[in-house]
């Protein structure tokens, strides 16, 4: 990481844990155990730094890759202390064989963390 984007970085961690704790029991909620989770931690990104096309200001971005380098999840935290993070989870729902969650979603700000499981009709 460069020192702005290591700097970036640092203002959000926090945060960052909390969405992640956030995205982690929206998916409890559904009845994944905890051991079948295996959401990616927000230090495991990697993040560079965009101008916001709004504001011109720096957004961090940062994505989550796979062993093989596949994208399997996005953050993006904008300079007026907004964010969205998804992370894919690509499992069957685990009490309701109609459903297939495909992602998990978080957004929000630092005063208020929203998060729900993008759920698709079983193939």
């Amino acid at each position: 990481m460069t020192d702005h984007v290591e700097e970036y970085f640092s203002r959000v961690s926090e945060l960052a844990d909390e969405i992640l704790v956030q995205m982690q029991n929206e998916l409890l909620k559904l009845g994944f155990s905890s051991v079948a989770l295996n959401l990616k931690q927000p230090k495991d990104a990697i993040y560079r730094l965009e101008k916001d096309p709004y504001n011109g200001q720096d957004c961090l971005i940062g994505d989550w890759r796979d062993d093989r380098g596949f994208r399997v999840g996005s953050l993006q935290f904008n300079s007026e202390d907004i964010f969205f993070v998804e992370q894919d989870i690509i499992l069957p729902h685990p009490t309701d064989t109609r459903w297939f969650v495909e992602a998990v979603n978080a957004w929000g700000s630092k005063f208020k963390i929203k998060s729900e499981a993008c759920l698709i009709p079983n193939p």
